[in-house]
């Protein structure tokens, strides 16, 4: 699913770093999980959450087999934008971030554009596309919505982390870097294996991934366009002793 700041073009070289010596019964779980375009690629149990009530509405009813209109009129875009509480949340999800510009959230009305060599793009039809393409990868993930330190996660879980990055565009909401990196120590503590995509991370956390990739979000704070930027990603190893590693 498009969606800003999506991680799809790395999924296949961070998961098995991820992923690693993760056993049937564990949980994976992404407390951002966004465009569902990391997530869509692990099996077993999982579940995804998101702070935007809209975005997760969008997942759920495309796991009920919802089909989203196949066009979305600028003057339509403009409607659902100016007024979200009129429609349902799965539809302001789906002209919200698939019908805009770079998967951001109303950044911008997409539709059918005519390219530098003289083509089309219509980037609607190119989003269902997408989205046909992964609904069987996200069939059996338990979506929620709530704030990342508000999710219920089961015990010994590995967890992904995707969150706003420090220094970039804008969300919808100013996000606190501090509270979230004391967050990730206290799952750390409690058991949990985690894992933050970001371009800097404490002192405690350790890049065990990274690679230059072009991308439309960039440390440099702006939009649109291709930017190189080096994606990291980080963990902390919680030592245990030989007791609880024998739980694991």
């Amino acid at each position: 699913m498009k969606y800003m700041g999506s991680k799809a073009k790395i999924a296949k070289e961070i998961l098995p770093i991820i992923l690693s010596g993760r056993k049937e019964n564990r949980y994976y779980v992404e407390p951002f999980v966004g465009g569902a375009n990391i997530i869509d690629k692990v099996s077993g149990l999982r579940i995804g959450s998101d702070i935007n009530k809209y975005l997760i509405g969008l997942l759920i009813a495309l796991q009920n087999g919802w089909t989203p209109p196949l066009e979305i009129t600028k003057e339509f875009y403009n409607k659902v934008r100016d007024n979200k509480d009129f429609y349902n949340d799965r539809l302001v999800g789906w002209v919200g971030f698939n019908c805009s510009y770079s998967g951001k959230f109303f950044a911008g009305y997409a539709g059918k554009t005519e390219t530098k060599n003289g083509s089309v793009r219509d980037y609607q039809a190119e989003a269902i596309k997408n989205i046909t393409n992964q609904l069987a990868g996200i069939k059996d993930v338990v979506f929620k919505n709530c704030e990342y330190h508000k999710l219920e996660i089961p015990n010994n879980s590995v967890i992904y982390c995707d969150p706003p990055y420090q220094g970039t565009t804008k969300y919808k909401d100013n996000f606190d870097h501090k509270l979230f990196w004391e967050w990730c120590n206290k799952m750390v503590d409690k058991g949990h294996r985690v894992y933050v995509s970001e371009y800097n991370a404490p002192p405690n956390w350790n890049c065990v991934w990274q690679k230059e990739v072009s991308s439309s979000l960039s440390a440099n704070g702006k939009i649109g366009g291709n930017k190189i930027s080096i994606e990291k990603l980080f963990t902390k190893i919680k030592l245990v002793s030989s007791f609880e590693a024998n739980q694991d």
